[in-house]
């Protein structure tokens, strides 16, 4: 019996460590200004982002990474009305902050456009709220987008990708004195921060620059079976309020990881977590 040719996908996630998904076939690849952008059809996770060569969302398992970004800053603040997202052009984190009624206004600040287009081609299913009137797509520099907006907003959420070409300065500490003049007096940011497994010491870097700007700072952790080890990390620093107690605002739509009970627990750390993060 001839056997049927199988075609896999590779990401080298460090260099001692891949993740291997088997494919169907390849939707989309360009090659944009900033980056290589492809989109796969896995068997196991359904369609998937790629940018330069390293898993950025599939269709399977996106929404826990896109609830716990969102939802957990947003209901540690009693009226986040002002919203900006800096990354996240696939729209996901855009979908998840439109279910909390409080918000009023959603800035997604993405540098490459044509993650943008593809995730609304491709993606459907996790740009389903780019379209929505509360919410400003701009194709620019989120830095420079920081340092021009003085208190502009409630919650600023860093969804960026690896601390690797355009988004190595989301990871430093004057970016992150950017956000902090880009808050109200009372704002919260967060910020994907990797693996504390297979890239504690860009946890450490950035815990320790966030504390260098916010008063109070917390680390969260949530599962993303695609990224790197599966056991994912959240920088979260806030100007006043005390983000592990909710405000549990019923939202207007479903999730399927995030509730009020798991927002508390995600700040409840495993002991080589509490000693990695330790200052």
């Amino acid at each position: 019996m001839e056997r049927q040719l199988e075609l896999w996908f590779t990401e080298n996630q460090t260099e001692d460590v891949a993740l291997g998904l088997r494919i169907q076939g390849i939707l989309h690849q360009e090659q944009t200004k900033y980056q290589n952008l492809a989109v796969l059809d896995t068997v196991a996770y359904g369609r998937m982002l790629v940018l330069d060569g390293a898993v950025q969302t599939t269709e399977r398992d996106e929404f826990a990474y896109h609830e716990m970004i969102t939802h957990v800053p947003l209901q540690a603040h009693p009226r986040p009305r002002r919203i900006a997202i800096v990354g996240g052009g696939d729209g996901g984190a855009v979908r998840e902050i439109l279910k909390d009624p409080a918000v009023e206004k959603v800035v997604l600040i993405e540098i490459d456009e044509a993650v943008t287009r593809v995730a609304q081609r491709f993606l459907p299913s996790i740009a389903s709220g780019l379209g929505d009137p509360r919410v400003e797509i701009r194709f620019e520099d989120g830095i420079q987008h920081m340092q021009e907006h003085k208190s502009a907003y409630d919650v600023v959420i860093i969804d960026s990708t690896d601390p690797v070409g355009p988004a190595s300065g989301l990871f430093q500490r004057p970016f992150y004195q950017s956000v902090y003049e880009a808050l109200a007096d009372d704002g919260i940011m967060v910020a994907q921060t990797e693996s504390p497994f297979l890239e504690k010491e860009i946890l450490q870097s950035a815990v320790e620059a966030v504390r260098a700007v916010f008063p109070r700072v917390y680390v969260y952790l949530g599962v993303v079976p695609t990224y790197p080890s599966g056991l994912w990390s959240f920088t979260l620093g806030s100007k006043k309020y005390d983000p592990t107690v909710p405000q549990r605002r019923p939202l207007s739509g479903p999730t399927r990881y995030y509730n009020f009970d798991l927002h508390t627990a995600a700040f409840t750390l495993p002991n080589f977590v509490r000693d990695l993060i330790a200052g």
